[in-house]
C-alpha cells in the first residue's frame, strides 16, 4: 500500500459509509410522508384509491399528523443500516477498481460504466440480504396492515373506517410488529419480497452509474458543488424509480401479504395486478414514490459529500490530538 493513492483504508471505506448514512437519515425524514402515501397506494384495492389531497386528508382525520409518520422509526433505522452497508461495499469495490487499474497502468483510475454497475451490483445485493427483515416491518407499519380494518374495506364505506380511539389502541410499535410478525409467520416471513427487491438492485445500479458518469462530466470542466449534487442525485433517482416502478408495487405488495395467503411469485404477482387493474395497477402511487425518491437522492448526495468532508476533518484532527498527546 504504498501507491501514491492506495487502496481505501478500512476507516475511510467507513467514513464514506457513515456520511451515507447520515444523508439518508436527513433526506428520509424531510420526504417521509411521501413515502407513507406511495406505500398505502401500492397496497390498496383499486376500489381504495384515493386523490393525493384526499389521501392526506383521510389519514389525517383518522390518524392525526403522526399518521403520516407511521414506521418512521423502523425507516429511519433501517436507511441508516441499508446506507451504510451500501456504501461500505460499493466504496470497497470502487477502491479494488482503482487500485487494478493503476496497477494495469490505465490512463485514468475513475470507474468506467461497467464497473461502477458491478460495483453497485455488489453493494445492492449485499444490502438488501441483510436489511430486507427491517423493510418488511416498516412496510406492515406504514401500510397498518395488521390493524383491524383494512383499506378495502374502508374503501366500501368512509365512516366504518376506525376512530381515533381504536387506531391509538392499535398503533403498533417497530419491536412488537417484528414479535408479532415471528409469532403468527414465522422468520421466513421477514424475507418476503426479497426475489423482487433482489431484481431493485437494478435502481441504485442505474441511479449511481448515471450519477457517476454524470458527476465525471462535470468534473472535467468544473467543482462538484453539494448544488450540482442535488441535481445530478436528482436525475439519476428520476430516471431508475421510473423504470423499475412495477417491481417496487409488487414488492410491497409480497411485504403485507398475510399469513396463510397463496404466495405468490414475482411474475405470478405481476400478471394478477394487471388482470385486476390494468398496466396502471403497476404504477399506484407512483406520484408521490418519484417525488420522494428524486428529493431523498438528491438530499442523500448534497448531504453526503458535506458530511463526508466533516467526517474526514474530524477524523483528522483526531488524529493529530492524539499524536499530540
Amino acid at each position: 500500500m504504498s501507491h501514491s493513492k492506495p487502496v481505501l483504508p478500512q476507516n475511510d471505506n467507513v467514513a464514506h459509509a457513515l456520511a451515507g448514512a447520515g444523508g439518508g437519515v436527513l433526506s428520509m425524514a424531510l420526504t417521509y410522508p411521501l413515502i407513507t402515501l406511495s406505500t398505502r397506494a401500492q397496497v390498496e384495492s383499486k376500489r381504495a384509491e384515493t386523490a393525493f389531497l384526499a389521501a392526506v386528508q383521510n389519514i389525517i382525520a383518522r390518524e392525526g399528523v403522526a399518521g403520516l409518520y407511521s414506521g418512521l422509526s423502523s425507516a429511519l433505522f433501517g436507511i441508516s443500516v441499508t446506507n451504510f452497508v451500501y456504501y461500505y461495499w460499493y466504496e470497497w469495490t470502487r477502491a479494488f477498481f482503482e487500485a487494478a487499474a493503476a496497477k494495469a497502468g490505465r490512463a485514468s483510475k475513475k470507474l468506467t460504466t461497467v464497473e461502477s454497475m458491478i460495483a453497485g451490483a455488489i453493494a445492492g445485493s449485499a444490502t438488501v440480504i441483510l436489511t430486507n427483515p427491517i423493510w418488511v416491518v416498516n412496510t406492515r407499519m406504514t401500510a397498518r396492515k395488521n390493524t383491524a380494518t383494512d383499506a378495502e374495506a374502508g374503501a366500501d364505506d368512509k365512516d366504518n373506517l376506525p376512530g381515533p380511539a381504536t387506531q391509538k389502541a392499535k398503533k403498533p410499535s417497530t419491536i412488537g410488529t417484528l414479535l408479532s410478525l415471528l409469532r403468527t409467520e414465522g422468520p421466513q416471513a421477514l424475507f418476503a419480497g426479497v426475489v423482487p427487491a433482489l431484481v431493485l438492485v437494478i435502481n441504485p445500479i442505474l441511479q449511481y452509474t448515471l450519477f457517476e458518469q454524470m458527476k465525471n462530466a462535470v468534473e472535467r470542466k468544473r467543482r462538484v458543488t453539494p448544488t450540482v449534487a442535488f441535481f445530478l442525485g436528482a436525475l439519476g433517482k428520476l430516471f431508475a424509480t421510473t423504470v423499475t416502478y412495477p417491481y417496487i408495487t409488487v414488492k410491497s405488495q409480497m411485504h403485507v401479504a398475510k399469513h396463510g395467503e397463496k404466495k405468490e411469485g414475482v411474475m405470478e404477482a405481476i400478471n394478477r395486478v394487471i388482470k385486476e387493474e390494468g398496466y396502471a395497477g403497476l404504477y399506484k402511487g407512483i406520484g408521490p414514490k418519484v417525488t420522494q425518491s428524486v428529493l431523498t437522492a438528491a438530499f442523500l448526495f448534497a448531504f453526503k459529500d458535506v458530511l463526508y468532508e466533516y467526517s474526514v476533518r474530524l477524523r483528522g484532527s483526531m488524529a493529530r490530538k492524539a499524536v499530540a498527546a
